[in-house]
């Protein structure tokens, strides 16, 4: 009988702060400052563990931020590029066992009876050069501060070994930030220093000195193309051969 009483109790002062933890969620607020680097945000609940009491278990209930980061990858010519990988890699937290989505999961916290887990999954291009990167991301003291770099095309090397060709990136990774505040709504994106390139350009005559640099690639020559210099060309196909002597 005594037991019982104890159980009872226990359920009694626990009830108010359960219910709170597993009442409504939030209204999502964005006040949106990645000029649309960020989208597609929600809400949701995971279990991410148990809570051990003395004569019963619960389940524990964690918030995360789920969305896409998206951008968009050319050729020089502005062209869209089908088919490039962009990945995630966080700076902190250690590798997991992988998401359920294909994705990259880390382990932020890990005990016993819990893991948290920051997931994302890598973002292929489509036929317009667009890619997302989906995560799914815990919210820490109504917090998301996640800090990482973004990896253009890892396996470009080895495709080429594979395949003989291959999209070679010229800008192999880039570090970013990402921050939202669930109570102010909040949002930011910030890139770290990014590589640009440029192009020397003009004659380079008179006062114009040549700068140094190089031009970017020119485009391979078509094998059908019709070759420079018309009659000239056609003289020098037969240029090995002793005609005339």
């Amino acid at each position: 009988m005594k037991r019982e009483l104890i159980r009872i109790l226990a359920v009694t002062l626990l009830a108010a702060p359960l219910a709170g933890c597993f009442g409504g969620m939030k209204r999502l607020k964005v006040v949106d400052y990645t000029d649309s680097r960020v989208g597609d945000l929600s809400l949701t609940k995971k279990v991410t563990g148990k809570r051990e009491f003395l004569f019963f278990s619960t389940t524990k209930m964690s918030v995360f931020l789920d969305g896409n980061i998206q951008g968009v990858i050319t050729d020089y010519q502005g062209n869209p590029i089908e088919g490039v990988t962009v990945k995630v890699l966080p700076d902190t937290g250690r590798q997991g066992a992988g998401g359920g989505d294909g994705g990259d999961s880390f382990a932020l916290d890990e005990n016993a009876n819990s893991a948290i887990n920051l997931s994302f999954a890598p973002g292929i291009t489509d036929t317009m050069g667009l890619f997302k990167i989906h995560f799914s991301l815990p919210v820490t003291d109504s917090e998301v501060d996640v800090r990482g770099k973004l990896v253009y095309n890892p396996g470009w090397d080895q495709q080429r070994l594979n395949l003989g060709k291959a999209y070679e990136p010229q800008m192999k990774e880039s570090p970013f930030r990402l921050y939202y505040n669930l109570d102010n709504g909040f949002l930011a994106f910030a890139e770290g220093v990014r590589k640009v390139i440029v192009q020397p350009v003009g004659e380079g005559k008179g006062r114009m000195q040549n700068l140094p640099g190089a031009q970017a690639p020119q485009p391979a020559a078509r094998p059908d193309a019709a070759p420079a210099g018309g009659a000239q060309a056609e003289e020098d196909l037969f240029k090995g051969f002793d005609f005339g002597n």
